[in-house]
């Protein structure tokens, strides 16, 4: 059975009184391990019939957890206080606490190999760590402390290639830094200003930015993902938006903006053939929007039942878990099987 989007439909929801900001799936499983606004991290197993969180032991975080990483042998997880904590993943304990960032971790990400770490945050660098150690490898700077319009900018998104050699950064006004995960060293950079807006007149206050990053299977393209000119700033009234860049050659191939799911693209994933790519999100809603990668056309979106913050697919790609503002929502996407066909009605 192969796995095709314009079948999609949502199977299965749980309910909390908690926004559920970062999640990772555990191989192999329905296990997810989930960070939460009441500054705790979660386990819990969709495939029961009545599924139950398990609450992580320890001290933890002292604010929103916003960022889950799911190394080797241990989870990694990111907060609002500027602390990564190394948990170990079967016993659910504390392992270790490392003061990060001077702001806001707004994600981490983990390498394929499960070996490297990157965290990023509103201190605007990125740190690279090694997953098993903690200790800390790399930290780039090239992200500006301040938006063009003189406040305080943001660092949301990174992610690895899918070899693990390279590592793409982006932040609130659209600007994307590519680097050599090893050196540190940085290869590129790309601009997708269209995803920043700045309101002169109503707040004097700039929004937007890009959520959410993601390579091609192969390497090649890059989706960066966000939200277009927002209208009404206090309710994200802007169309969501995915702009995709073949990176080396520095050319944008695809300017995808929505007006129905509006709201923020906060990710984005590729399918392994590379022929589609998923991209999630919402304002006070929520929306799945997948797409065709060539033609960057819509194959199927649908409203969520929640804002949606993180996804993970399982291996084959025909079940899709979303997290965010309250809920747990599980998908399935499975092409119809075919069946016996029935004989027409005599007139």
């Amino acid at each position: 059975m192969t796995a095709d989007p314009s079948q999609l439909k949502k199977t299965k929801e749980w309910s909390t009184s908690n926004i559920l900001f970062s999640m990772e799936r555990v191989a192999g499983t329905s296990r997810l391990f989930f960070g939460s606004s009441d500054f705790k991290m979660y386990e819990i197993d969709m495939a029961a019939e009545k599924p139950e969180p398990v609450a992580f032991s320890g001290d933890g975080h002292q604010s929103y957890v916003t960022g889950v990483g799911l190394a080797a042998d241990s989870i990694v997880s990111g907060s609002y206080d500027g602390r990564l904590i190394w948990w170990n993943a079967e016993k659910k304990e504390q392992v270790r606490a490392v003061d990060a960032h001077a702001k806001w971790i707004r994600g981490v990400f983990v390498a394929p190999d499960k070996k490297t770490v990157v965290s990023v945050a509103d201190d605007m660098v990125a740190k690279v760590w090694d997953a098993q150690s903690g200790e800390l490898k790399h930290t780039l700077v090239d992200h500006k402390s301040m938006t063009p319009h003189h406040y305080p900018s943001m660092l949301y998104g990174a992610t690895f290639s899918p070899d693990g050699k390279l590592l793409a950064t982006a932040d609130k006004v659209g600007h994307i830094v590519i680097w050599e995960t090893d050196s540190g060293k940085k290869v590129t950079e790309l601009e997708a200003p269209g995803m920043y807006t700045w309101d002169p007149k109503q707040r004097r206050h700039s929004i937007g930015g890009i959520r959410s990053v993601a390579f091609s299977p192969d390497g090649n393209l890059l989706a960066a993902g966000g939200i277009g000119k927002i209208g009404n700033i206090d309710h994200l009234g802007g169309p969501s938006r995915v702009e995709v860049f073949d990176w080396k050659a520095g050319k944008r191939l695809h300017t995808l903006e929505d007006n129905k799911l509006k709201g923020l693209v906060e990710q984005i994933c590729f399918h392994e053939s590379g022929k589609w790519f998923l991209a999630a999100g919402g304002d006070h809603g929520g929306f799945v929007s997948f797409y065709e990668t060539a033609s960057g056309k819509p194959i199927k979106q649908e409203k969520a039942p929640m804002h949606v913050h993180e996804f993970a697919f399982d291996e084959s790609f025909e079940t899709l878990y979303t997290v965010g503002h309250g809920k747990i929502a599980v998908w399935e996407l499975r092409e119809k099987e075919d069946g016996p066909v029935e004989a027409p009605v005599p007139a």
